[in-house]
């Protein structure tokens, strides 16, 4: 079957349907560049959250918890204050009370431009950007212009989605923390059950958090619980994981070293993998309760409330990135039998 790219409708909305590897990947631009779906349709694996049932809108009212999305400013800012080398800005506070931060920011709620989708006899691809400018409604709490540009490759290697930021300012640092609310389907093979899952998340060190959901600055030697991401034996649902946090350290996947995480359905041997690039250097899991039928391996470039942190950069992994400069980040999903 030839790779193909092609503008369609889905649920009232417009997306980019790839078609490439035995892989098919819809990228709803219009939501955030947010990959609704992504299916491996030679091996039966339905990667993400999803239903045929959805239109547009019920992804639209809860975007962090549909497929893949990107998340800018991600996590929690204490009370919305942001602290940069070169300014101090209040973001809204839109997390109530006991919490009263803010969370997950914006940019997975925009929409984007397809500024290119095309296929040849290796892959199928489409590239989509954002301009962050006066134009948005959120630039009033943060005014440092960038460009926002993702790039997804679609091939018998899996979906591949890089990302580029670069800073438009001219004179401002743009803090960079960036993170995917991976939404998980449970069961991801066709046909399978929820109690196959396992779970492998190679972790170091655990965040303490308080009740607020935002770090304490210790960080916890782990436990028998936490030892189950470890080694392999979690069941990501059916129980509740709520917002576990950890240093990420290297996995291993046919003997090599591998960044990510890795859910087997322990019936038939599949495994749906998750790879990272470096710049993500910690994980957070998080179920929704546990009994809705997905879960959140959640990559992170920083630590939730990071640029807030007495802790140094080279712990917290946030970073600054000057004007004219680029931030970069890639991952991949594929299937292992």
């Amino acid at each position: 079957m030839a790779n193909t790219t092609q503008l369609i409708n889905w649920g009232g909305m417009s997306v980019v349907r790839l078609q490439a590897g035995g892989y098919e990947a819809l990228v709803a631009y219009e939501i955030g560049s947010n990959v609704i779906r992504l299916h491996d349709n030679t091996n039966g694996v339905e990667f993400f959250r999803y239903s045929d049932k959805n239109d547009a809108d019920v992804i639209r009212q809860s975007a962090e918890v549909w497929g893949l999305p990107t998340l800018y400013l991600p996590n929690r800012f204490a009370d919305g204050v942001l602290k940069t080398s070169d300014a101090v800005y209040q973001l809204p506070v839109n997390e109530k009370a006991p919490y009263n931060n803010h969370i997950h920011g914006f940019l997975h709620k925009r929409v984007h431009e397809v500024v290119e989708h095309n296929a040849d006899s290796n892959c199928a691809w489409v590239k989509t950007r954002y301009v962050y400018d006066e134009n948005d409604e959120f630039f009033q709490y943060l005014p440092v212009r960038f460009v926002a540009e993702y790039t997804f490759t679609l091939s018998e290697n899996g979906l591949e989605q890089d990302i580029k930021f670069t800073n438009a300012s001219g004179d401002k640092v743009l803090p960079m923390s960036l993170a995917s609310h991976t939404a998980i389907n449970a069961p991801f093979v066709d046909g399978g059950k929820e109690a196959d899952i396992r779970l492998t998340v190679p972790i170091g060190k655990k965040c303490e958090l308080n009740e607020r959901c935002l770090p304490t600055e210790k960080l916890k030697s782990l436990t028998m619980w936490d030892l189950e991401y470890k080694s392999g034996s979690k069941c990501p649902v059916l129980q509740v994981c709520d917002n576990d946090m950890y240093f990420g350290e290297y996995a291993d996947l046919d003997h090599e070293k591998f960044h990510g995480v890795i859910a087997e359905d322990i019936a038939s041997g599949k495994k749906l993998c998750y790879e990272v690039s470096e710049e993500y250097k910690f994980w957070i899991i998080w179920n929704d309760r546990g009994f809705n039928h997905y879960f959140c391996p959640e990559p992170m470039t920083a630590m939730i409330d990071a640029p807030n942190l007495s802790l140094p950069a080279d712990v917290t992994g946030y970073r600054e990135v000057k004007p004219g400069e680029t931030f970069t980040a890639h991952q991949r999903f594929f299937t292992k039998l």
